[in-house]
């Protein structure tokens, strides 16, 4: 689907402010536009949004924070539409 990136990521686990922490398994410079939008699962639902990008510049890690009442599988995709 035309303006849906699928994001390659590996869960890792809860911040303790209630945060989604992934590790990007692949990164390209151009994926930085995904900062503060919205996250998608499988069908194409609204479960949050990219809360921050930090650490190493080829394999980030990226927080999500869920929208309430939202649960993340971890082995579900996850897309952001730009």
């Amino acid at each position: 689907m035309k303006g849906w990136i699928k994001l390659n990521l590996q869960y890792i686990g809860q911040s303790n402010k209630k945060l989604q922490i992934f590790r990007a398994r692949k990164w390209n410079k151009n994926l930085e536009k995904i900062f503060k939008k919205s996250v998608f699962n499988d069908s194409y639902q609204l479960i949050g949004t990219i809360f921050d990008l930090t650490g190493p510049v080829k394999n980030p890690f990226i927080s999500i924070k869920l929208n309430s009442g939202q649960k993340i599988n971890p082995s579900e995709n996850l897309y952001v539409k730009l």
